[in-house]
């Protein structure tokens, strides 16, 4: 690269970048990289150029630069080219091109020519309202909600979203820490609604038979006691969490579940301890 004007391309790009104008340093370092495709910096000019769409949420040229970036990266040395592209790749369901780069980076993936679906375990997301509840992980990118969040954020139980690779804080659960990552977007929408009820629970125990019910029917419940309020500035950092924090009580309880089962559910709930448990009828946020 020896022109002049190359130069100030160059700088202009990363002036973009530092500035966080990604769609200026992103259209910018692509035309240089596309000039100079052998220069000595090109792969990171690739690298960088598919990371300013990410930020910028523009898939498909996250996925058409990313290709070009982990061409030029070294297999199964964790180079993020490799996690970049396997994200985007994942949101543009090439699920050939996904698997390959979660192997570059060096990763074990499942075999298959499909969507994958293999048990990674469980791990927190930050919603993009900023809740964050607990999900399994399809792959290194995807995980499907096991909490019912709260109405107001949108999402649904069961649903699976697309999270990011760069951990951003960190729950503790007993002895174990969890990486919590933040939600991309939604991949998988939810068939069931959400609705929320009012509950009156002599003991924790009654709580968590509440929870067992829905769960045996393949729905989920989650009462107010198991949700902790934190401030920004405290969300990002390493938290505490009990594994077990359920009291009794008159409380809320958010439940995923089809409209016409809720009622029917509760009633059984009640049913098998009256003396302990009521309930009274809610409504169906979604």
């Amino acid at each position: 690269m020896t022109g002049e004007g190359d130069r100030e391309l160059l700088k202009a790009a990363y002036e973009a970048w530092d500035a966080q104008h990604w769609a200026v340093a992103g259209e910018q370092l692509e035309r240089l990289v596309r000039r100079h495709p052998d220069h000595p910096h090109a792969a990171v000019w690739w690298y960088d150029a598919a990371l300013a769409h990410k930020f910028l949420r523009n898939w498909a040229k996250a996925y058409e630069l990313g290709r070009e970036a982990a061409a030029r990266a070294e297999r199964g040395n964790q180079d993020p080219a490799y996690w970049n592209l396997g994200i985007a790749a994942t949101i543009m369901e090439d699920w050939a091109t996904a698997r390959d780069a979660w192997r570059g980076f060096g990763l074990a993936i499942p075999d298959g020519d499909g969507e994958i679906e293999a048990n990674l375990g469980t791990t927190p997301i930050r919603l993009e309202c900023g809740e964050v509840v607990w999900a399994r992980r399809l792959c290194p990118a995807r995980a499907r909600v096991l909490n019912v969040p709260t109405p107001e954020s949108g999402r649904r139980f069961g649903e699976v979203v697309v999270h990011d690779g760069a951990p951003n804080g960190e729950r503790t659960v007993g002895d174990r820490s969890f990486p919590v990552f933040d939600e991309l977007l939604l991949f998988r929408a939810s068939d069931l609604p959400t609705a929320t009820v009012e509950v009156s629970a002599g003991t924790p125990e009654d709580v968590r038979a509440l929870a067992a019910l829905f769960d045996e029917h393949g729905y989920a419940a989650e009462p107010s006691s198991g949700v902790r309020m934190v401030c920004s500035c405290c969300a990002g950092g390493s938290l505490a969490q009990n594994a077990d924090h359920q009291v009794a009580g008159g409380q809320r309880v958010h439940v995923a579940a089809p409209a016409d089962r809720v009622a029917g559910l509760m009633d059984a709930w009640c049913a098998d301890a009256p003396e302990r448990r009521r309930s009274w009828t809610g409504r169906v946020h979604d």
